[in-house]
């Protein structure tokens, strides 16, 4: 998996990942184990992790975010239809995403992911 490198300007307030896992044969039922997860993803992209919220839906399916120094991690799971879609800022271009991304996606199960980034900037 290769994910495109950037190079900064002052113009470019950071960069959204999206991350879309399809095929998840793993996901995590309980939101302290999404939790591990994600906190051990952070630490794989060398994210500085300061807060965390998880949340668990009824009848099934998670949420939960990860403040960072760099700005945050955000993940939502959708178990009924093996999906998982964790999202991504940071404005420095020095975090790790694609160990971040190669963990979550061998560690969810998921067969099928689409990786995407979008620079956010001001204008």
């Amino acid at each position: 998996m290769s994910i495109e490198s950037h190079t900064s300007s002052k113009e470019i307030l950071g960069w959204h990942w999206f991350l879309d896992f399809r095929q998840c044969q793993s996901i995590p039922s309980k939101a302290s184990e999404l939790e591990a997860v994600m906190v051990h993803a952070a630490k794989l992209a060398r994210a500085t992790v300061v807060q965390r919220c998880f949340h668990e839906f009824s009848p099934h399916g998670l949420t939960g975010v990860l403040v960072i120094a760099e700005s945050h991690f955000a993940v939502h799971t959708w178990p009924e239809h093996r999906a998982v879609c964790v999202d991504i800022f940071s404005c420095t271009a020095s975090l790790d995403i694609e160990a971040a991304t190669v963990y979550l996606k061998e560690t969810l199960g998921c067969t099928d992911a689409h990786v995407r980034m979008e620079e956010r900037r001001a204008y």
